[in-house]
């Protein structure tokens, strides 16, 4: 009888849990916003700490920074963004010669100048960057944390415990190491989001299918973008952008920007 109940009390607690720790997109994490936030800093800290990573300083590239903000800002601001009050959307630029962008928990956006100087137009990387930001937005890296390392490990973190962890959890999220591989669930709510959130905005709202587009081209010539090792194949991904660029009615205008050549020549070779 006594373990009966005791099971029950567990039972009524998991599920008190379950109900409360609902976020704002409907889903259930059992990490707090402010745990994500958190997190979110001191894995932004482990990269910056971490040489590997060769964070282009904002001082030493301005104008670089300000094109790149203001894309970003044009985003966050298309009223679609869950918590663009609550996350810091801290941007970084990456110099590396890899197709790649990430975001951690709490809204830090990195991008890689690789991938910048691959893809031909603005609109190509303001669908990549609505992408990332839906990442974040819909907490997908946070639930996929809770579910491969426990909530447990994740709060140790949180007070200070395991460095070594804090570091794997790092290079899982920007890619290295282990990849942290979010669903096919997950990556196709964030291009239908990136779709979302561009067409309240001056870019194609199909901006990401163009670069998907492009990998595919390459595949097909016989090269193995290094981008599809980690990353779902796009081959259906194209047509699904388009498709919900198409039931969303948005501009898949390309928005001219005469500005992003002038953008790539202020990133270093």
């Amino acid at each position: 009888m006594k373990l009966f109940k005791k099971l029950t009390m567990s039972t009524v607690f998991v599920l008190t849990m379950a109900l409360l720790s609902c976020d704002d997109n409907g889903d259930l994490v059992l990490f707090s916003i402010q745990n994500d936030k958190a997190l979110g800093l001191q894995v932004s800290e482990q990269i910056a700490s971490d040489s590997t990573f060769n964070i282009l300083s904002e001082t030493e590239y301005p104008g670089a920074y300000a094109y790149l903000n203001a894309m970003k800002d044009e985003i966050l601001n298309s009223g679609e963004v869950t918590y663009k009050d609550e996350f810091v959307w801290k941007l970084h630029i990456v110099h590396d010669d890899v197709l790649n962008a990430f975001a951690t928990p709490g809204g830090y956006i990195y991008i890689y100048t690789g991938l910048i100087n691959y893809l031909q137009d603005a609109d190509d990387l303001a669908g990549v960057m609505g992408h990332e930001i839906a990442h974040s937005d819909q907490r997908h890296s946070s639930k996929q944390l809770q579910r491969q390392y426990g909530i447990s490990v994740l709060l140790g973190v949180l007070t200070g415990g395991g460095s070594g962890t804090l570091a794997e959890i790092a290079g899982n999220i920007a890619g290295t190491g282990a990849i942290l591989k979010f669903s096919r669930d997950a990556e196709a709510e964030s291009d239908e989001l990136s779709v979302e959130y561009l067409a309240r905005t001056q870019y194609a709202c199909n901006g990401a299918a163009s670069f998907f587009q492009k990998l595919l081209d390459e595949e097909q010539q016989g090269g193995t973008p290094e981008f599809l090792s980690t990353h779902p194949s796009p081959s259906s991904r194209v047509a699904d952008i388009n498709a919900k660029a198409t039931e969303v009615g948005c501009d898949i205008t390309l928005a001219n920007d005469t500005g992003y050549d002038q953008f790539k020549a202020l990133l270093p070779k």
